[in-house]
């Protein structure tokens, strides 16, 4: 008999700029496969982590033809707030043409309680709550010809529907009995990508706004020395960057015998590592364990100053403590974020004021990541969203509207004045693709006034993941059905990529023009990454930018229009670039630097000028940019 053959996927975050690190370490998929070699399948199914590299990289269309290829028997998808409605797009596409693949999902959005998903199309069967023991029981039931509905945490799609979800599943196997992924070889350990490590699952506290309490009560822990011999193979083959998974990792009884573990693991400290930790009990001794251990970068939740707050979120703890943990790990030169959530049941305005105030009080404005609350499927908060007041979206990312103590604008001017009072954008601004055509299929052209039947429809051939359109002509306001529809022949190859349409005018258009653009980019497949930055009038993957050419002569006013709109671009040399840079992006436009470049001038460049003013043209340079000045790698990097 044939192996039957199930292929698992995981798609990324949609980053902010093409060549931003995407951090999409598909490790759930990994450990989903660990767990079918381990109980004994591999004869009779053969799994496959679909690689990172192609997830990221491709399109919608181009992706679905690579999965559905061979039609496996069975897609398996980790679905999670940013990736679960392109996810089911792709399992509908996959569908299309493999009609016999049954389309298996699990992960954190997968809950009894989101109604949302549920009202989704594009799955035959739902997973909820840890996937190894279950994935193993589907194999078994399915393999045998068996009935699947009815097998705990699991719900099937019927011709009626789909059925109640199974008992839930008691989370209890010891982590040891099943080794990492990367060590197995399902995962790669790629150097320049953050590798995600479990040394415990369950989280001692019970925030209320944390998917964590409801899932999993108590801890799972791998003891010192399986740690460090995790992280010492992790080492040998390369790893450079690890991210620590477990929810509260000073949480663990034996926290400073694993910090010694992996004082040994990385006795050189050849590599970085990131954690998430609590305030409470952490002390000098620690914070100098956890700079010798190799730890450059921690998260620490400060949440709400307010008291009352958070005994009503059940996070407890004082915000006191977070100072003085964070002055312990700074005197250390670990770098650190500090958590403070914006719309959290009870909190009010003032409250938000005085969080920030707290953070500066410190000097620690710097770390913060202030952001609105996500009232997560799977969370306490869920349960309790109408008794509390909350109202939020009812699709992903979920988002906080209103509570019983803040309204939609005052959550608005919360955020508005913590990002003017901190000095900086608190979330990531997105950067258009403005580099030249090169072999990937990222970048489109399209000549709206030379553009034959040839190029139009290889400007509307499927692409990737991450596409510019490019669109030129002398009156491009006249040509503007043909703006339209070449973005609307984008959008249908590839509804959840994201796409910068870029504008090149020779001489200046009716704003008009723009306004007719966005809404046709509005008018397109809507997700999480197009509704993240709804609150600022803005649009995480569909973007419009103008850029003009060196030599095109257009009045200032009119740039100045535009530039109120949406960014400009124009073509110039570093030489330029350099001239001018105290006033790129703001009395002139931003600058694509085209030509040569000496790239000993670019420390000088980078000094002098907002580096979200400058493009490059040059790929190996705009990727340069993003990764180290921009800071759009993993974490640690």
């Amino acid at each position: 008999m044939p192996r039957k053959s199930l292929r698992l996927v995981q798609l990324p975050v949609p980053p902010p700029a093409a060549f931003a690190a995407t951090g999409n370490v598909p490790l759930a998929a990994g450990c989903l496969g660990v767990a079918a070699q381990v109980h004994g399948f591999s004869d009779r199914v053969s799994v496959e982590v679909v690689a990172p590299s192609l997830t990221d990289s491709l399109g919608d269309t181009e992706l679905a033809e690579r999965i559905a290829a061979d039609e496996p028997d069975v897609l398996g998808l980790s679905l999670y707030l940013w990736n679960v409605e392109r996810s089911l797009h792709l399992a509908r596409e996959v569908k299309k043409r493999s009609p016999h693949t049954q389309i298996w999902v699990g992960g954190p959005e997968v809950s009894t309680d989101n109604t949302w998903l549920q009202q989704q199309t594009g799955y035959d069967l739902a997973v909820a709550g840890e996937g190894e023991e279950t994935l193993v029981e589907l194999l078994e039931h399915s393999l045998a010809g068996r009935e699947l509905a009815g097998l705990s945490g699991v719900s099937v799609r019927t011709a009626t529907g789909l059925t109640p979800f199974g008992p839930k599943r008691a989370a209890k196997f010891p982590l040891s009995q099943y080794p990492s992924p990367y060590l197995a070889g399902l995962v790669p350990v790629e150097p320049q990508r953050s590798v995600y490590v479990e040394g415990a699952r369950g989280c001692r506290s019970k925030c209320t706004f944390c998917f964590y309490p409801k899932a999993e009560s108590g801890l799972r822990l791998l003891d010192p020395s399986q740690v460090e011999a995790l992280v010492s193979g992790l080492r040998e083959h390369g790893a450079k960057e690890l991210s620590f998974l477990d929810p509260t990792f000073n949480h663990r009884p034996d926290f400073e015998a694993v910090l010694e573990a992996l004082i040994r693991a990385n006795p050189k400290r050849e590599m970085s590592f990131f954690a998430e930790v609590r305030p409470e009990g952490l002390s000098a001794k620690h914070a100098a364990m956890l700079a010798q251990a190799g730890f450059t970068k921690l998260e620490i939740g400060l949440q709400s100053v307010s008291a009352k707050t958070l005994k009503r979120v059940k996070r407890g703890g004082n915000p006191a403590m977070v100072a003085a943990a964070a002055k312990l790990m700074r005197s250390e030169g670990l770098d650190l974020l500090l958590d403070l959530i914006v719309g959290l049941p009870g909190d009010t305005a003032d409250d938000v004021a005085r969080g920030v105030d707290y953070l500066e009080k410190h000097q620690l404005g710097a770390f913060a990541q202030v952001f609105a609350l996500f009232v997560l499927p799977g969370t306490a908060m869920r349960d309790t969203a109408l008794d509390d007041g909350l109202v939020f979206e009812p699709e992903p990312p979920y988002r906080i509207i209103r509570t019983a103590t803040m309204d939609e604008q005052a959550i608005a001017d919360a955020l508005a004045s913590a990002e003017e009072r901190l000095g900086r954008r608190l979330d990531e601004r997105p950067r258009p693709h403005l580099v030249e055509r090169g072999t990937a299929r990222d970048v489109f052209h399209l000549d709206l006034d030379g553009a034959g039947n040839n190029q139009r429809r290889d400007a509307a051939r499927p692409g990737g993941q991450h596409v510019a359109l490019w669109l030129e002509a002398d009156d491009l306001f006249s040509k503007r059905q043909a703006v339209l529809d070449a973005i609307g022949a984008r959008q249908t190859d590839d509804p959840y990529a994201t796409l910068d349409v870029v504008l090149v005018p020779t001489q200046p258009f009716p704003l008009d023009l723009l306004d007719a653009v966005a809404a046709k980019l509005d008018s397109g497949t809507q997700s999480y990454a197009t509704r993240a930055l709804k609150h600022r009038s803005g649009d995480a993957v569909h973007r419009i930018t103008v850029v003009l050419k060196a030599t095109t002569q257009v009045p200032h006013d009119w740039v100045e229009a535009v530039m109120e709109q949406v960014q400009v671009f124009r073509d110039q040399p570093l030489t330029r670039a350099l001239a001018d840079a105290s006033e790129l992006g703001d009395t002139l436009p931003s600058a694509r630097i085209v030509g040569p470049v000496d790239t000993t001038r670019l420390p000088q460049l980078e000094a002098d000028v907002d580096p979200e003013c400058v493009i490059f043209a040059d790929r190996e340079l705009e990727t340069r940019w993003q990764r180290t000045v921009l800071g759009y790698g993993d974490a640690g990097s």
